[in-house]
């Protein structure tokens, strides 16, 4: 990975720890085929208290969680079936990976990764709207 590539990933983990959320009941489902199961969890921006307005939150804080979200799942992820070619071990999610998954749809930010360079990914981050 380039330095300044790295440097924005950096900045935008800083970011992540910064933000304040709660998060919502899991929702856990089953799942067809060799997929053992669907998970979702609602992750609000900001706290309990009423001064916190999670729109102002998700200007500034908006790419930062989900960059956290994806390194933590490609780093999770492994190869399945004739992935294995483009596995390499010691890989890293970039900040270019994350734009090329990230689209705006339906009002807000939505990444969503299938295979990545051999990974079986599978994460579809769809939380952050303008309304936090």
């Amino acid at each position: 990975m380039n330095p300044r590539d790295r440097s924005a990933g950096y900045q935008l983990l800083e970011t992540t720890s910064l933000v304040d959320f709660r998060i919502g009941e899991p929702i856990i489902q089953a799942c067809t085929g060799e997929e053992k199961s669907f998970l979702q969890v609602d992750r609000i921006l900001g706290t309990y208290d009423e001064e916190d307005e999670p729109a102002d939150i998700a200007e500034w804080a908006a790419f930062g969680p989900v960059f956290a979200l994806a390194v933590f799942s490609f780093a999770d992820a492994r190869p399945r079936g004739i992935s294995d070619q483009d596995f390499v071990d010691d890989d890293e999610f970039t900040v270019d990976d994350l734009f090329e998954c990230l689209r705006f749809a339906n009002g807000g930010l939505r990444f969503s990764a299938d295979y990545l360079r051999g990974r079986c990914m599978k994460i579809d981050i769809s939380f952050v709207r303008t309304d936090g």
